[in-house]
């Protein structure tokens, strides 16, 4: 999982792409190519 300070061109990268906001933390997740997970904060 990758950190980032912005997920906004994140989540553009792959259709399929979420955003989600856990424990006061933004996570980007995709179910189908799990590389592309995020997380900000």
């Amino acid at each position: 999982m990758k950190i980032y300070s912005s997920l906004k061109s994140k989540k553009d990268r792959v259709r399929g792409c979420k955003l989600v906001r856990r424990k006061g933390r933004l996570y980007v997740i995709n179910k189908r190519e799990p590389k592309y997970k995020a997380r900000q904060g």
